[in-house]
């Protein structure tokens, strides 16, 4: 799979860093690069910039027939509260701009640190979890996310962001603004 990660800052590269170790073919791009061209040769397409780039990203470039995983949480500025939430989400915000693609959320409550390590916090793998409305697409994501190193978590069609979101934001709170630091990442428990 040829992935293009829109955004070489530290959650882009550190992903194309993580991703990289994988068989697929990865490439990074920044905002004076050509979007729609890696766009075009691209079969999955990572949004890792802030929510506000989406619009300008979208209208770049054609993403009819790609995956696109959104990685963002839509903070505001200050960080002190979310954009979205609740009754909406970033994701389906992005879905919306980019009609003919297959949107899913993923990596986005995995601080950018992370990406340095093994992926692993207490020796068990960082979770991912990873929504999407088309199950196959899911699948393909979540098979990504194992090969790179994470647990993938299927969290269900692309709605689910709106909890996902206030997740990597409450995650954010805890890392930033309580000073809990970075090393830090949420879990689910699941029975047998």
């Amino acid at each position: 799979m040829k992935i293009a990660i829109i955004g070489n800052g530290n959650v882009g590269s550190g992903l194309a860093n993580v991703l990289s170790k994988t068989k697929h073919e990865v490439r990074t791009y920044g905002r004076a690069d050509d979007v729609a061209n890696a766009v075009n040769e691209a079969d999955t397409v990572i949004l890792a910039t802030p929510y506000g780039s989406a619009v300008e990203i979208a209208n770049q470039a054609d993403f009819t027939g790609k995956i696109v995983i959104d990685v963002s949480n839509p903070v505001t500025e200050d960080f002190s509260a979310l954009q979205l939430g609740t009754t909406s989400s970033a994701a389906e915000a992005i879905a919306a701009l980019v009609p003919g693609a297959s949107v899913v959320k993923a990596f986005n409550t995995i601080f950018a640190q992370h990406y340095a390590g093994d992926l692993k916090l207490a020796g068990q793998p960082l979770q991912t979890f990873v929504a999407a409305d088309d199950e196959t697409v899911r699948d393909t994501v979540k098979t990504l996310a194992a090969e790179a190193g994470f647990e993938p978590v299927d969290a269900g069609p692309l709605s689910t962001a709106r909890q996902l979101e206030p997740l990597g934001f409450l995650n954010i709170q805890f890392g930033y603004v309580l000073g809990k630091g970075t090393e830090i990442a949420p879990r689910w428990q699941f029975s047998a």
